[in-house]
């Protein structure tokens, strides 16, 4: 299938291929869904959109050989009651940090409590409560922060996971998602502005639970958590908030519900403020087995006035399967939002996978896949950039991945054959250079003796369509060999660790191993890209400050200006001593010509490591997996902060005739103990 071939991969009645008959309704190990309609458009709409996974049942005839989408119609967001022992090493290694964080994948029993110091005076322990903005970096969540037991950091208070969009018919009109824990778990929350950001209002998805036809035909389903969160508009001015929920199973629980969701939320015409209820699904899943997972969706939606797909809404995500593989599908919407197409696989089959860790192949060769970003041309043409692992390597110390790209022509019914972005290198394995911590994920590790940049993190794509030239294909990655990090100043790549995570020489040295966010564009129509044919030491990148050279980039977000602009945001090490103390900022790239880029710094002062969602020695193993940025009119970058106090009950207060007192704290490494907020800032592009 030549490139410019689209797939039109079958998509036939589920008892087709699964063989078996359809468990009962009333039995959660089996997944199926029912629904009684009045109207026969409407019927005919819901099944079309419901394939039908067959859990437990399945596992025992075909589940290798039955394509995984139609085992998971609805496929949901991650399960939470996952165990590591459901998954291979690849998929460890490629699971997203909400999901594996969130069903405790590395994450240790006992966490480090925080030691609260002197008492905060009354005028300090408000203004710890209730932050406010610093400088020109405007707070966007409003909520005042909770008090929280010191073993729960973070449960309860954090904001982290950033999309934002703005309104193309009125940009003074913005919307912002986030993970958001004020609820004692994370939630999809958001929040709004009708003055381009210079304030803003929280606003509350009601996504507490939706109808439960799908999972067991029951009335309701409830919800025990959520989070990925992504927005957009539509041409009309209505706003779209999509965000996965999920059961988390036990032991967390005593339910053993392990069901998941993807719903989208309209907000008609408010610009917001409020959305309607319940959720629309995108995938649904209504399960039991901890051995499937869906993880990290994202959504956009077609603005565009010239498009034959106008106002089209588009959701992908990656399914985990029981059989190992892990592949991205789509849906769409052509009616706002109301309901969605059957699952459409994105992922397709090439040469280009050599690999297939002799894993099956169901649904072709390219069967291990991450983090894909969808977005749109002006003309209607539908992209997605992903993540893939199946690339051959040239000897047992080469570690690098790929990029790919597939293109849609006909509104999301199916994808070309994917053509190479480029290839990258991840970020290093934590717990081989961080004293060993969070291991089997990757992080950032700052430079020197210190060993407090933890976090888990990835590289991953964010593209865009140049408005000025719609040929013009924009695709941004970050990888930690570049043009500025390799073999000739001390970066070497040394195979992987023991869970599969890259391993480098040089990645404690000042000077030698650094992260940076390329750039690979196409100028037709994203067909070919300079990066098919050129190595990741010679692409170029959007960090080019002079202090950017030997500094940690990542967390990037690419949006274009309507004039064509490319703006990219990102978290950047190249302030103070950042690069050996685990500090970071924000910054903004930006270019018209993509030759030259304008570097801005957008936080006004440094943020320290984050230390909520804490390890044994008190350094945060969660801290997102991405952050945000709309530029419609201006620059908007959005980003998870940790430049506030974390709070906690003094010791020897709340006691029968002693009041309470609030007291800030220190973690066992030395760090004050700090919350994650979220802010944002309107810059200037050329």
């Amino acid at each position: 299938m030549g490139c410019g071939e689209e797939a039109r991969w079958s998509r036939q009645p589920a008892d087709r291929y699964l063989g078996v008959r359809f468990p009962d309704l009333r039995k959660p190990d089996g997944v199926l869904f029912a629904q009684k309609f009045t109207n026969p458009r409407a019927e005919e709409n819901f099944v079309r959109s419901r394939l039908v996974i067959v859990l437990a049942a399945v596992l025992a005839v075909g589940l290798v050989a039955a394509p995984a989408v139609l085992r998971s119609p609805r496929a949901g967001a991650a399960v939470h009651g996952l165990s590591v022992k459901g998954l291979n090493k690849i998929q460890r290694r490629i699971l997203s940090g909400f999901a594996s964080y969130e069903a405790g994948i590395g994450v240790p029993k006992a966490t480090a409590r925080a030691r609260p110091g002197a008492p905060m005076r009354a005028g300090a322990a408000s203004s710890a409560l209730c932050p406010g903005n610093f400088g020109s970096n405007v707070l966007v969540n409003q909520n005042c922060l909770n008090v929280t037991d010191s073993d729960l950091q973070g449960r309860g208070q954090a904001q982290n996971e950033t999309a934002i969009a703005q309104n193309p018919l009125d940009p003074s009109q913005v919307v912002t998602g986030f993970n958001d824990y004020r609820r004692g778990d994370g939630n999809c929350y958001g929040s709004f502005s009708g003055n381009g950001g210079s304030s803003w209002t929280d606003t509350t998805i009601p996504m507490g639970f939706t109808r439960g036809t799908a999972f067991g035909n029951v009335a309701r389903q409830y919800w025990q958590a959520g989070g990925d969160p992504s927005v957009g508009w539509d041409s009309r001015g209505n706003a779209y908030f999509s965000c996965q929920v999920f059961m988390r199973g036990q032991p967390t629980s005593n339910n053993p519900d392990l069901s998941s969701a993807v719903y989208v939320f309209r907000s008609t015409g408010d610009a917001g403020a409020s959305w309607n209820f319940p959720g629309r699904p995108a995938v649904e899943t209504f399960t039991t087995n901890p051995a499937v997972l869906n993880d990290k969706p994202y959504m956009t939606v077609d603005n565009s006035v010239t498009s034959k797909f106008r106002d089209r809404i588009y959701v992908t995500w990656t399914l985990f399967a029981a059989d190992g593989t892990a592949y991205i599908y789509e849906v769409h919407s052509n009616d706002y939002g109301q309901t969605f197409s059957s699952p459409v696989l994105v992922s397709t089959t090439s040469s280009l996978c050599s690999n297939t860790f002799g894993l099956p192949t169901p649904r072709g060769t390219c069967n291990e896949n991450q983090y894909s970003d969808p977005f749109t041309a002006p003309d209607g043409t539908l992209y997605v950039a992903y993540s893939n692992f199946n690339n051959s390597t040239s000897s047992a110390t080469d570690n690098h991945n790929q990029i790919l790209l597939v293109r849609s022509t006909n509104g999301g019914q199916s994808f070309s054959a994917p053509v190479l972005v480029g290839n990258y290198y991840d970020l290093p394995d934590c717990a081989t250079y961080q004293g060993g911590q969070d291991p089997g994920r990757a992080c950032v590790p700052e430079k020197g003796s210190a060993q407090n940049s933890v976090f888990r993190a990835t590289n991953y794509p964010s593209g865009g369509v140049s408005p000025a030239n719609p040929k013009r294909v924009v695709v941004t990655y970050g990888s930690y060999i570049n043009r500025n990090s390799d073999e000739t100043n001390g970066c070497v790549p040394a195979g992987f660790s023991q869970f599969g995570t890259n391993l480098f020489t040089g990645v404690k040295t000042p000077g030698a191993c650094s992260n940076k966010i390329i750039f690979s564009q196409s100028n037709n129509g994203g067909k070919t890209f300079t990066g098919t044919t050129t190595d990741p030491r010679k692409m170029p990148v959007v960090n080019t400050a002079p202090r950017q050279v030997h500094t940690d980039q990542w967390f990037q977000w690419a949006a274009y200006t309507p004039k064509g602009t490319l703006a990219v945001s990102y978290y950047d090490r190249q302030y103070g001593n950042s690069e050996t103390n685990g500090n970071m900022d924000v910054s903004l790239s930006a270019s018209r010509t993509l030759n030259t880029f304008q570097v801005s710094r957008a936080t006004t002062s440094s943020m320290p490591v984050p230390t909520q969602f804490n390890d044994t020695q008190g350094n945060s193993l969660f801290f997102g997996d991405y952050s945000g940025l709309t530029a419609v009119s201006g620059a908007h970058p959005l980003w998870m902060d940790t430049r506030n106090l974390d709070a906690f009950t003094c010791p020897g207060t709340a006691t029968p005739g002693v009041p309470p007192a609030i007291c800030g704290a220190t973690q066992p490494s030395g760090i004050v103990a700090n919350d994650q907020e979220i802010y944002t800032r309107t810059m200037t592009t050329p």
